[in-house]
């Protein structure tokens, strides 16, 4: 039996330990925290997944959150111009919906069924000396842990890394409280919330340690007016701040939002980091390779939601290689073939996609977001391709294709003459 140690217990490495196990390999993980730390701590992501991320977890049987997440069958979009009401506004079904699972919820519940499915705990902050003095025991090492000097281990890949520093400074709150969008009663829907010049708000329903909430979370443009919550040092402050910011920047949401309150303590999030492609393997010390997966070596900003999907399709892919791989050594070369079939399959889209939206909309996007308003496919196009961002690559990514594409939808609305 193949011996494979995975260093990280987050979305990534879980997803692939759990995969792993389900074939049989002899898998060993190693987490900087137990099931009851991760718990009673604080929030580390916004974690929303796409239906074909949801649909790898459910055939390996371990999604359980089915009719308890939050239904999310919709999505809202708007652009706000300074005024008390959205410059552009409209609306998209999200046809397969998806669901946000609090980490806090879902890595918990899976490292307990990891251990009762014979899987071997390591509780420790694994530094690269204990890599490397793991490493000879095990067919394959795989790093997870995307901070520190794990993750420095892996040298930044310059060509396909644009930013030198964080593009967005974000803050997240996790509340009880927000009312129902009043032309939809009873429905849950992901808004996005673009504000030029300022950065954007986005809108969740989830689920989290004490039940179902909403997850609100400024993308701020570091050193512009929503950038404003480097100084705040208690949860209820922190809160009290993003209310704030909601009557300046987005004043359509006001009445909704006016009876918000923290799900709990450990309820917020702030920071930002720099977007980042790394190379997907590293030496150690004494010579030994392993292999990054998910935000180790593909870090997006969480702007497009993105990261747990990414984490998913990682694990999917190097899932799907290292059993394809049979009894073969897992050298440099399998390891840089992993890596580059999720990059062309996933990674490579993604992050290109999501790189622009970071960056000031050129005029095609403002023209496609604006015509989305009056045309319904395009909007609904737009959703979709969260799914699969490859779908971008057709239409929206290229001003010519962008033009192209507005037109064949104009005149098939116009019909034929």
């Amino acid at each position: 039996m193949r011996k494979i140690l995975i260093v990280g217990a987050g979305q990534a490495g879980l997803h692939l330990a759990l995969g792993l196990q389900h074939h049989g390999y002899d898998v060993t993980v190693v987490s900087a925290r137990t099931a009851e730390d991760i718990e009673t701590g604080n929030v580390t992501s916004t974690q929303f997944q796409f239906a074909s991320t949801l649909k790898y977890e459910r055939e390996l049987g371990i999604y359980f959150w089915d009719g308890v997440a939050p239904y999310t069958p919709n999505t809202r979009f708007m652009v706000g111009g300074g005024g008390p009401t959205p410059v552009v506004e409209w609306g998209a079904p999200l046809r397969n919906p998806g669901a946000d699972i609090d980490q806090r919820v879902k890595m918990p519940r899976w490292l307990r069924l990891f251990e009762e499915r014979g899987g071997e705990l390591i509780v420790r902050s694994a530094t690269v000396a204990d890599i490397d003095r793991w490493a000879a025991e095990y067919d394959l090492v795989v790093v997870a842990s995307g901070k520190g000097e794990l993750a420095e281990m892996f040298e930044r890949n310059a060509a396909r890394s644009p930013y030198t520093q964080p593009q967005r400074m974000l803050s997240v709150v996790y509340v009880n409280g927000l009312k129902p969008d009043p032309s939809s009663p009873g429905v849950h829907s992901v808004d996005f919330h673009l504000l030029p010049e300022r950065g954007e708000m986005i809108v969740m329903p989830a689920l989290t340690v004490t039940g179902p909430c909403h997850i609100l979370f400024f993308e701020a443009i570091p050193g512009g007016p929503l950038d404003v919550f480097r100084d705040v040092t208690t949860p209820e402050e922190h809160l009290a701040r993003f209310v704030e910011q909601l009557r300046l920047h987005a004043p359509w949401v006001c009445e909704q939002y006016s009876r918000l309150e923290l799900t709990d303590p450990g309820g917020t999030l702030r920071g930002g980091f720099v977007p980042t492609v790394r190379r997907p393997v590293a030496t150690l010390p004494s010579g030994g390779r392993v292999l990054g997966i998910g935000d180790v070596v593909v870090a997006n900003d969480p702007i497009t939601g993105q990261g747990s999907n990414m984490a998913a399709k990682s694990a999917a892919v190097y899932l799907e290689q290292i059993l394809r791989h049979g009894d073969r050594p897992f050298d440099g070369a399998f390891m840089e073939r992993t890596f580059e079939t999720f990059w062309e399959r996933h990674g490579r889209a993604t992050t290109a996609w999501t790189n622009l939206m970071l960056s000031p909309p050129p005029p095609h996007v403002q023209q496609i977001l604006g015509a989305a308003s009056e045309f319904s496919t395009i909007g609904d196009r737009y959703i979709a391709a969260f799914d699969d961002p490859n779908d971008f690559d057709e239409w929206f990514m290229d001003a010519g294709k962008a033009s192209a594409y507005l037109a064949e939808v104009a005149g098939a609305a116009a019909g034929p003459r």
